[in-house]
């Protein structure tokens, strides 16, 4: 038996019952495109099979994936010897619906990773460090509210389910665990005109998260622009939730936009 790899941070699950519990929220079906990541030994693989079929997994350590391809037919499963981070999910179908435990050290990453394949994606079981679910749930104004709480509650609908003692696991974390499901809007309640200024300038909030929005955001709005938006240029980012987000963006997309008309404009205008 493969014993845990510090450099992957593995901490296996091995409590029948957290496994069975995490089976039954998952409730997989048959034909269903089920994508396991990290999935280490196999305690939720062969439970999941049972149901499901046929499952899809992403494994790092090539000892495990091997393992694994050994134990199961190839009609039954599909190992994949992989970074899940660098990993293309939109390669495997659509409506898929991804479960695992993730690696703690590369959780964050990894989340923002699979959050751009939303559009591929049905739904996300996941078994992460409490603190991690509680950032992704987190209100604003808290203080584990940041980055990863815009990023993911802009694009999924977000329940912590129950909570994952250190004993569910070998050898033990020091900390405590959660498992939590992410379901994408069908359709975003605040749609950004252009995603990728949205996310560039979320990101350029946190990065100065103890600064006022008039210097975090300096670089993007004016201080004409905050009355424009209805918003005090005093209040700092952790204060703002999604729909303020944006909001944001989508004015400076505007600005930029009707700017850009007027620079074609001018253009033709100025042509022979």
């Amino acid at each position: 038996m493969s014993a845990p790899r510090k450099r992957f941070g593995q901490h296996f699950l091995v409590e029948p019952r957290v496994i069975a519990r995490i089976v039954e929220a998952v409730h997989p079906q048959l034909g269903e495109r089920l994508v396991e990541i990290g999935p280490g030994r196999g305690a939720l693989t062969g439970p999941l099979l049972e149901q499901a079929g046929h499952l899809t997994v992403i494994e790092i350590d090539r000892d495990l994936a091997a393992a694994l391809q050994a134990r199961y037919p190839e009609g039954q499963l599909t190992v994949y010897c992989a970074d899940a981070l660098r990993f293309d999910f939109g390669a495997l179908g659509s409506e898929l619906r991804l479960v695992g435990n993730l690696p703690y050290n590369v959780s964050t990453p990894l989340l923002f990773h699979l959050e751009r394949f939303a559009a591929e994606v049905r739904d996300m079981h996941f078994m992460l460090q409490k603190e991690v679910v509680e950032r992704m749930v987190a209100f604003p104004g808290t203080a584990q509210y940041g980055r990863l709480s815009v990023a993911l509650q802009y694009r999924f609908h977000i329940e912590r389910l129950f909570a994952i003692g250190p004993r569910a696991f070998r050898p033990a974390p020091r900390v405590d665990s959660a498992f939590v499901r992410l379901v994408p809007y069908q359709r975003l309640p605040y749609p950004a005109q252009v995603e990728a200024l949205f996310r560039e300038m979320v990101t350029a909030a946190f990065s100065q998260r103890r600064k006022m929005l008039r210097n975090a955001l300096s670089a993007y709005l004016e201080e004409a622009d905050w009355a424009a938006l209805g918003l005090d240029p005093q209040r700092r980012p952790e204060t703002l939730g999604v729909p303020e987000f944006v909001a944001a963006a989508n004015y400076v997309a505007e600005r930029h936009s009707v700017a850009g008309q007027r620079e074609g404009a001018s253009d033709r205008s100025n042509r022979p």
